[in-house]
């Protein structure tokens, strides 16, 4: 089988993706600042990059038959002080630059890179309700932090597609999954009897199960028709309302609805708030007419299998 070099390949994606690539017979190599080679089998190896001093293993690039890019700073592990957000912006269009000058100057076989990106590079919904879904088509919302790293992002890897590789681009909504992500934050309230509703809770979360993302980059691998950009959520966003309502019903107890003022997320999340008060309704009518097929297309679906996999 074919050899996938993963960057970013130890954060919540990149994890399950290895398992299910190593479970399909690939050979898998992942990109660390401190590989631990000791953890190193026939079909896994770790290789060393190092993103500040623009060093990358090439005998990772030559053995490599596809590139899956992951790698980025996580956006809402801290607060969005100057520094931060330079180093989000950084871990993203660096990282992409070095593969991109890797590729251009290390023999090497690769047959297509396929790069994580977000739906944060759409602005907020014009219209409060049945807003039109945003699409591929789209520009980026340059006026928003997000927006702009998002186009960052995107801007470091195109020149793949440019020297004839195969380039595909994933924005991700918003991850469900048991293990950590964007979901633990939507739990923590629960612990304690209530179901926090964000602001007044009409704002639409874009969202996709990761077992379907996990499946949309094999797709990006083995599709050889998908090039370009792709939204990856599911076909049925939903408000925060509901999604909060939803995760608290998959638990099977019961909670107390409380909203959560959006003067008091201002106050403790700084500058991200804008992002979880944010209305992002955006279609996956592109990636579905490629013939790939949602295993979660509902809220209440990928919830329920979320809760029964703890």
């Amino acid at each position: 089988m074919a050899t996938v070099l993963i960057t970013g390949g130890t954060g919540l994606i990149g994890n399950a993706l290895r398992q299910a690539l190593l479970e399909k017979g690939y050979r898998i190599i992942i990109l660390s600042r401190e590989p631990d080679e000791t953890k190193n089998t026939s079909t896994l190896r770790y290789a060393k990059w190092d993103i500040e001093k623009n060093y990358i293993d090439k005998y990772a690039i030559a053995d490599a038959d596809y590139i899956i890019h992951l790698a980025g700073a996580s956006v809402a592990e801290k607060r969005w002080t100057k520094k931060r957000k330079q180093e989000i912006i950084d871990s993203r269009a660096k990282s992409g630059a070095l593969l991109v000058s890797s590729l251009q100057t290390i023999p090497n076989k690769v047959k297509a890179v396929v790069s994580a990106t977000a739906i944060g590079w759409y602005g907020p919904d014009p219209v409060i309700p049945n807003p039109t879904p945003f699409k591929e088509t789209d520009p980026a919302d340059e006026s928003s932090f997000l927006g702009t790293v998002c186009k960052l992002w995107e801007e470091s890897v195109e020149p793949v597609s440019q020297s004839g590789k195969r380039l595909v681009k994933f924005r991700i909504g918003i991850v469900l999954s048991e293990k950590g992500g964007a979901l633990k934050e939507f739990k923590k309230p629960l612990q304690f009897g209530v179901a926090g509703i964000l602001g007044n809770g009409k704002q639409i979360v874009s969202w996709i199960h990761i077992d379907d993302l996990i499946q949309l980059f094999i797709a990006g691998i083995e599709n050889e028709k998908l090039n370009g950009v792709y939204n990856a959520v599911a076909p049925h966003p939903v408000s925060n309302k509901e999604l909060t309502l939803q995760l608290a019903k998959a638990r099977g107890k019961f909670y107390i609805p409380v909203h959560v003022p959006s003067f008091a997320l201002k106050l403790a999340l700084g500058g991200m708030s804008i992002e979880v008060l944010k209305s992002t309704t955006v279609s996956s009518k592109k990636m579905e007419e490629t013939g790939f097929q949602f295993q979660y297309t509902t809220i209440e679906e990928a919830l329920r299998k979320v809760e029964s996999r703890k």
